[in-house]
């Protein structure tokens, strides 16, 4: 089940992922496992949000991965106020994970 649900990222079209999630709620709703049963149901919830992906193919993963390293970042200055100097770390946070790669 765990490698089904999987492949609704792997669909070329709207249409064809909300064919995949739907037949995997269902497996799940008629699999007798209540944890899996909670999980298909939380997902029929957001089904909408979760095939919003294909309108425009983009995650938050990134922004979320930055936002954790800005909160970290926050922590480890805890008791400094130069704001500024805050805000240009951050700055150079951003330009250092582009020009690392490649």
């Amino acid at each position: 089940m765990k490698e089904d649900l999987r492949q609704i990222w792997q669909q070329l079209d709207k249409a064809t992922a909300r064919r995949v999630l739907d037949d995997w709620i269902r497996r799940a709703d008629q699999s007798g496992i209540k944890m899996l049963q909670k999980f298909a149901s939380t997902l029929a919830k957001y089904r909408s949000e979760i095939l919003a992906y294909y309108d425009c193919r983009i995650s938050t993963g990134p922004l979320e991965g930055t936002n954790n390293k800005i909160q970290l970042m926050k922590r480890q200055a805890y008791g400094f106020r130069d704001q500024e100097f805050f805000m240009l770390k951050i700055y150079a946070l951003h330009r250092t994970k582009y020009a690392l790669v490649g």
